[in-house]
């Protein structure tokens, strides 16, 4: 039993990265599947962390999980937590191992050949990859998770280091028998009445819904997406339409799914991110690569592609 006249003696930080999870997904289910464990053994430790700090830091809901006040306080309070904690543990390895370089990359985009180059260009480094969520490359740059990132804005850039790899067109997802299935081209006007997926991030979810139109009306809401996996199902099963990146379609090949070009709107942008203090050799060696490699989005292959001619 910890010793409960100083709750913070002994706080363990596994707990603190399982609270931060559930309240990042606002339910356990996800959570656990996130963190790779058993949901009942996740409640346990959530309720041990409860007991250590003496408050209660989450509240069940029908639809899932709400902070409490003392949740909310504490959840700001265990995000800097776990981020020094990652902080100083990269430090001392950076230390001891110079020549090491962990580069994270989100759904859709593919960095083999940036990161077999910078192999070939320095052997002796430890370099490893790491797949983030989509929401993920600022948070995991900042932990020390990765050292480098490869993902589509918008994120918050504050604090990081950005260079713009290639501009990627924006293409319409609709299932394989809607009425616009076939066409050459749409505009935002061809789908005016069609409900695109919400997404939880404001400006994540503004800038894939095009919403305000550039007309200034409002996009039709369509059903919350919580996942990439989730989006798909909605437009596959006729719920929604959606905009989606050009190379993402390239790691999907659902015979439900096409895409469509999308004329009329800004693309998108992929970019590599690096902490905007981080010195490390090993991190212009690889936006050298990247530059060099990682030059436009990858060719989808299947019914779910509609490739373009440039």
């Amino acid at each position: 039993m910890p010793d409960m006249s100083d709750p913070l003696a002994d706080l363990d930080l596994r707990l603190v990265r399982y609270f931060a999870t559930v309240a990042e997904h606002r339910h356990f289910g996800r959570a656990a599947a996130a963190l790779h464990l058993a949901q009942p053994a996740l409640s346990r430790q959530i309720r041990s962390l409860e007991d250590q700090l003496r408050v209660r830091l989450l509240d069940r809901t029908p639809r899932g999980v709400e902070l409490t006040e003392a949740g909310a306080v504490f959840l700001p309070q265990a995000k800097a937590l776990l981020r020094s904690a990652a902080r100083a543990v990269a430090q001392t390895q950076a230390a001891a191992e110079p020549d090491r370089l962990a580069i994270g990359y989100t759904t859709g985009l593919i960095i083999t050949p940036a990161v077999q180059a910078l192999r070939r260009r320095h052997p002796d480094a430890d370099v490893h990859t790491l797949h983030l969520s989509w929401n993920e490359p600022r948070e995991a740059l900042l932990d020390h998770r990765v050292d480098a990132v490869v993902a589509r804005l918008p994120f918050p850039t504050d604090q990081l280091n950005v260079t713009i790899l290639y501009d990627e067109p924006r293409l319409l997802l609709v299932s394989a028998d809607h009425r616009l299935a076939g066409k050459a081209s749409v505009t935002l006007d061809d789908i005016a009445d069609e409900p695109t997926p919400r997404l939880r991030d404001p400006a994540w979810s503004a800038f894939w819904r095009i919403d305000p139109r550039p007309d200034g009306r409002r996009a039709p809401e369509g059903p919350l997406a919580e996942t990439v996996e989730d989006k798909l199902e909605l437009v596959a099963a006729g719920d929604a339409v959606a905009i989606t990146p050009a190379g993402a379609m390239a790691t999907y090949n659902r015979p439900d799914l096409t895409t469509i070009p999308l004329e009329g709107v800004e693309p998108g942008r992929v970019v590599l991110a690096t902490r905007s203090d981080d010195r490390n050799r090993l991190i212009t060696a690889f936006r050298t690569a990247a530059q060099a490699h990682l030059t436009g989005p990858p060719h989808a292959a299947g019914p779910a592609s509609h490739r373009r001619s440039t």
